[in-house]
């Protein structure tokens, strides 16, 4: 397959224009070259930095690049050498469970760093009292302490300029702000967590199952992020879809946790439109993180793949959607108002007029991508390749061409992602259609494939509207009449099927008591959701008495496209688990406000709950796998954050060009997993850490430039197909239906102890 250009530009000539304006060229083209194509698509394995004995979950650099921070399963922390390569100080933390977090705090001289753990403690450490010591020379005291939060404690954020304050966040549902200048200890002698007032955000009834649903559920936070260049802008994320952006400055004074909360406003949410109504307890965010210039996010979620989006209105290309939007995608409307629907590209530049034979030159060449992609989609082959293509059109040269070469470009690449069926490829389709629709809406391509985009998520009834008006605009095609055809068969069969099972009457299965919990509930909703509060006294968890029935179904069912890669081996058939908890089986809410599951009376509530607009993905980067652990991060490399980066459960890590989303390098860095990949602040220089004890440290010495780690100037392709194919095989399982025996290996459910439930903690995270 021909290859082009990535969009950084020539080497030389960045070098060259250095020298026409020194003064404001120089930095910028010191940015554009610390993570320059050339250089990452020559990344290899430069050296394993040994020192840990359990899974490396965090790496972190300071702030000019001299050292790096890395925190483990063993309860260490350890900082590193840039120049040297070698451990400078291995510090016993004297935490009781695995470091999920480690951080430098800025403008201390790099002496003070703090760790966040699965023990939901928070520990400062200063490294001037380890001088004179050797490596391993036991623990060292903490210099402040905080003992507040009640979850495991997943993430720490730091501003950049503030050596005073820590903030963290905490699958308790709170985002605590830690000022070491009120105290180094939490809570204060004599006094129980639910008194420390340090509570900046308390999510514990901030979870949403969907965008039209109210936040009811306790929001387990996952990750956060401080922006560098606006500070007093915080993203979060946790267990449902939606990222949250809040202004620091809006934010209510600190408050404690003793009394539930309801969710502060926030500026913002964030979430891919296909994902805001899926419901499913087991979609959560693993990352969030800022871009380099603050105008974008990343998030990175389990089972799903990676997105960019902007923040602001500045950058144009803000998406924003409500409820019912989604729908109104998938929905037959005759014409659609183009007045009201502006198109996504236009052929009038922002600097004025360019040189005609550029523009020329760019138009023609994005006639031989969408020519090439054709060729692709009616050979069947090289369908990624294809779909590549198409996304350089639209990234890479979208102001250039013009609507007819941009419909038909929408309407290639809509047919290729239904063609290569990876994961919400047909929701991606859909937007396409969506989009040629727009341009032209008597487009029988576009009313074709919307039509088979919806028959692949199973949504039958909109796909025969869209099947109906593609055999109007053709009456003479036989494939759409056929298509119509098997359509009404199937809304038919399935027909039949509701009237039997309605004829039928008793349900499949009964519970005996108590409800029934999907198994999400368990893995993934904390014990605030649960009939007793977590924040009520201890006292009152224990008086608690009622049994639960948990049943576990793997013949769950799976619509659309997503059901397609079960493998035949995976076992079948229903499990009935009883979960017995001392407390009043009758009782829907704990105490103090305990958000619980809904009951009647909160229909009401949802129906007058008037969803916030959410802002839709700017881009999407795929080939990676993201199931395993809920720690596994999406990062933006260079100073410029011109490439994303993304670790995955085949051992592999997998850099993308955020602008188009085309995969530029895939290296394999750990044999199990890797979670975290940290760029090094100033030079083309990357970190990776996962399952592995060892740290990875990556440099641009291959040999040749190459799509694969090394440098293997040998065939490439096929095993970055093979990769990426095998990785969505794996994303497709549904995670709620399929769980293998070696998944469950790899959880430990704790004692039920003090007659609490607690959920099941992995391994790996």
């Amino acid at each position: 397959m021909e290859e082009w250009r990535f969009h950084d530009g020539n080497v030389h000539n960045l070098l060259e224009s250095r020298h026409i304006d020194i003064r404001q060229k120089r930095n910028d083209v010191d940015h554009s070259l610390q993570m320059h194509s050339s250089l990452i698509r020559r990344l290899s394995l430069e050296q394993e930095l040994e020192g840990h004995q359990g899974c490396v979950n965090d790496v972190a650099w300071n702030s000019n690049g001299s050292l790096l921070i890395s925190g483990s399963d063993d309860s260490r922390i350890n900082i590193w050498s840039y120049s040297g390569r070698k451990l400078l100080h291995s510090i016993e933390t004297g935490h009781s469970s695995n470091i999920f977090c480690t951080k430098f705090i800025p403008e201390t001289s790099d002496e003070l760093v703090v760790s966040g753990a699965g023990d939901a403690e928070v520990r400062v450490f200063n490294l001037s009292r380890l001088n004179g010591r050797m490596l391993n020379d036991g623990a060292i005291t903490p210099s402040a302490l905080y003992q507040c939060h009640t979850r495991r404690v997943k993430k720490l954020a730091v501003e950049v300029g503030n050596p005073n304050v820590v903030w963290s966040a905490s699958e308790d549902g709170t985002l605590r702000q830690h000022d070491f200048r009120e105290g180094t200890s939490c809570p204060p002698a004599g006094s129980s967590h639910q008194e420390c007032r340090n509570v900046l955000l308390d999510l514990r009834c901030g979870a949403k199952r969907s965008l039209a649903d109210p936040p009811r559920h306790t929001l387990a936070l996952k990750s956060c992020d401080i922006s560098s260049t606006r500070p007093h802008l915080l993203i979060v994320g946790g267990n449902d879809a939606f990222a949250r952006l809040y202004d620091r400055r809006m934010l209510p004074p600190l408050t404690s946790c003793r009394k539930r909360m309801s969710p502060p406003t926030c500026v913002n949410y964030f979430c891919p439109m296909h994902l805001s109504d899926l419901g499913r307890l087991s979609l959560h965010l693993t990352h969030v993180t800022f871009s380099p210039n603050g105008e974008e996010v990343l998030l990175s979620y389990i089972g799903e793949h990676v997105y960019l989006m902007d923040i602001s209105h500045a950058s144009g290309s803000l998406m924003q959607y409500t409820t019912g939007d989604a729908s109104k995608f998938m929905t037959f409307t005759p014409v659609l108002n183009k007045l009201e629907h502006q198109p996504l590209v236009s052929n009038v530049f922002q600097n004025g007029l360019q040189k005609r034979s550029n523009i020329a030159a760019r138009i023609e060449k994005c006639r031989m991508l969408v020519e090439m992609a054709k060729r692709s989609l009616q050979k069947g082959t090289n369908i990624f390749h294809a779909i590549e293509a198409c996304n350089e059109v639209f990234d890479g040269h979208g102001t250039d061409i013009g609507p007819t070469l941009c419909h038909e470009c929408f309407c290639t690449r809509a047919a290729l992602l239904l063609k290569r069926k990876w994961k919400n490829d047909a929701h991606m389709a859909i937007r396409d259609c969506h989009n040629a629709r727009r341009i032209d809406s008597f487009s029988f391509r576009a009313h074709y494939c919307m039509a088979e985009a919806l028959e692949q998520l199973g949504k039958h009834k909109e796909a025969l509207d869209f099947a109906v008006a593609a055999q109007c605009l053709s009456p003479s095609d036989t494939m759409t009449a056929k298509k119509v055809e098997n359509i009404k068969k199937h809304l038919a069969a399935a027909e039949v099927e509701k009237n039997n099972k309605a004829s039928d009457g008793a349900p499949r299965f009964e519970p005996r008591t108590g409800r029934v919990l999907s198994l999400s509930n368990i893995l993934y909703r904390s014990e605030a959701n649960s009939d007793a509060s977590q924040d009520g006294p201890r006292s009152e968890r224990e008086d608690s008495d009622s049994d639960e029935e948990l049943e576990l179904d793997f013949e769950t069912s799976i619509s659309g496209d997503e059901g397609r890669d079960v493998e035949s081996n995976i076992l079948h058939g229903s499990l009935n688990l009883r979960i017995h908890r001392r407390g009043d089986s009758t009782r829907e809410t704990g105490a103090n406000g305990s958000c619980g599951f809904p009951s009647s009376s909160s229909q009401n509530d949802t129906a007058a709950y008037q969803p916030e607009a959410v802002i839709d993905l700017k881009q999407r980067y795929v080939g990676h796998c993201n199931v395993g652990t809920d720690i596994k991060q999406a990062s933006f490399l260079g100073q410029r954050g011109e490439y994303v980066a993304s670790g995955s459960d085949d051992g592999r890590w997998f850099i993308w060009e955020k602008q188009t989303g085309r995969l530029i390098k895939m290296l394999l860095g750990d044999d199990a997993v890797v979670n975290c990949v940290q760029c090094h602040p100033f030079d083309c220089y990357v970190a990776t850490s996962g399952i592995d004890s060892t740290i990875k440290l990556w440099t641009p010495t291959a040999a040749v430039s190459s799509m694969v780690a090394g440098g293997s100037a040998g065939p490439e392709t096929s095993d970055v197909l093979e990769a990426m194919e095998s990785n969505q095989r794996k994303l497709c399982r549904n995670r709620e239906a399929i769980l293998p025996f070696e998944l469950f290996e790899r959880f430990r459910m704790h004692e039920f102890s003090e007659g609490s439930l607690h959920p099941f903690e992995c391994a790996q995270s």
